[in-house]
């Protein structure tokens, strides 16, 4: 029943954020998240189109070319260019008041991913934020997980906080574009759904260095590619290798 519950909140979430809309960007790195929104959204019969950024042969361009390819999707990339990133980094860090230096480079990769949205007319761009910080995504889950249940939910409550501050730094980033970037999991009826989800159906001890198992679950049975249901996760702003390549020039 929970993963019959938790499905159909994705769906709802996701057909609430589409509508009316006639063609969709979805950033996309080939990771469980994203393939399994691109499902999402190939199930609901949208005109969704694959966005993916990344410097040439960054694991993000490898690998979404592979998940894309057995997913039948229309898939644009965008390859970074040096000189390009340090121009648009430089310009970046001083219009944009971040909180921390991987908000930074956050917002410097959706930059590009609104920046190739525009170059096809794509007005509308939804990204899988959410699931990481409701699902125990991110290895510092694994970390606290013998503090017990109510520690995790209230780093759970807290990162979820923090991701709404990043969306904000992201918009004014973007702003430029005029285009709209919508988190279908971060709506307060999702959030309210994905609490109520046991925090054992999410991470199942210190050693799990997978995680997310309910959700991964929910994409094999949307015909999500398996090599994307069990590949481990890596950070937006690694996969694209913008952090190394920011640190560079810090």
């Amino acid at each position: 029943m929970l993963k019959t519950d938790l499905k159909n909140a994705i769906f709802e979430s996701v057909r609430q954020s589409i509508l009316n809309i006639n063609t969709i960007g979805i950033a996309f790195s080939g990771g469980v998240d994203s393939a399994l929104l691109a499902s999402v959204c190939r199930n609901l019969e949208a005109n969704a189109i694959l966005l993916t950024v990344g410097f040439s042969n960054s694991h993000d361009i490898v690998y979404s070319k592979l998940i894309s390819s057995k997913m039948n999707m229309v898939h644009l990339i965008l390859e970074i260019t040096y000189d390009d990133f340090l121009r648009t980094s430089r310009r970046i860090q001083k219009e944009i008041s971040c909180k921390t230096r991987s908000h930074v480079e956050n917002c410097i990769a959706f930059y590009y991913v609104a920046k190739l949205a525009a170059t096809y007319g794509i007005k509308t761009i939804l990204t899988a934020n959410g699931f990481d910080e409701l699902f125990c995504g991110y290895n510092s889950y694994r970390l606290i997980f013998n503090q017990g249940d109510s520690c995790i939910n209230k780093a759970i409550t807290d990162k979820i906080a923090n991701e709404f501050e990043l969306m904000s730094e992201i918009n004014q980033t973007i702003q430029a574009f005029n285009i709209q970037v919508k988190q279908p999991f971060l709506s307060e009826k999702f959030i309210s759904v994905a609490m109520e989800i046991p925090v054992s159906h999410k991470i199942q001890g210190s050693t799990d260095f997978l995680r997310k198992h309910i959700l991964r679950k929910i994409a094999l049975s949307l015909d999500v590619p398996e090599d994307s249901v069990i590949h481990r996760k890596k950070a937006f702003q690694y996969g694209t290798l913008i952090h190394k390549n920011y640190k560079d020039i810090i």
